[in-house]
């Protein structure tokens, strides 16, 4: 399959199984689980053919592993990002001692004011490295990479969990906790 066609297929997973899963007339479980027959049958109705031989393709090739099949393989979700109401049921775990988050020189004032918010995701999204969360980052536009004191977060009784794709969430950064390396 073309490069092409599979960030086409991507950006459409991303739209249904983070965002509007009903525009298509899907209904994810709590979890954001949804069968893979379904799926395929609501992007056929909705005329987005896809095959199950690409959807297996998308989800062992995206970069950002942004999509998981169940054990069994019956059914799909995205790893994270949702702004519909799904509970990932993953655990709270010790993050490591610093975090990364990418964002963009227009952002900054906001984000030294507020901290990171989740906006209108369910957790802000944090990278374990500089360069994930530079690639991140440069999305829209010159990135600039903020250094998050995770292990004083966590001390101080903020709960992170990590998403099967290596993404660590958080419910909010306070500004107390980010600096911009220098």
């Amino acid at each position: 399959m073309d490069d092409r066609r599979t960030v086409k297929i991507s950006k459409y997973l991303a739209k249904h199984l983070r965002h509007d899963p009903g525009r298509i007339g899907l209904t994810l479980d709590r979890a954001g689980w949804v069968s893979v027959d379904d799926l395929l049958a609501a992007c056929a109705r909705n005329n987005f053919h896809v095959t199950r031989e690409e959807l297996d393709h998308v989800v062992a090739s995206n970069d950002k592993k942004r999509y998981a099949y169940s054990d069994d393989g019956t059914r799909i979700r995205a790893s994270q990002g949702h702004s519909v109401e799904v509970e990932l049921d993953l655990p709270v775990v010790a993050p490591p001692a610093t975090l990364y988050h990418g964002t963009v020189g227009a952002s900054l004032d906001a984000i030294l004011r507020d901290g990171l918010l989740p906006m209108n995701r369910h957790a802000v999204h944090l990278s374990p490295d500089r360069e994930t969360a530079t690639r991140v980052g440069a999305r829209r536009g010159r990135p600039v990479i903020l250094v998050i004191d995770s292990a004083r977060m966590a001390a101080d009784g903020h709960e992170f969990r990590v998403s099967a794709n290596g993404v660590w969430l958080v419910g909010s950064v306070p500004p107390a906790y980010l600096r911009i390396p220098g």
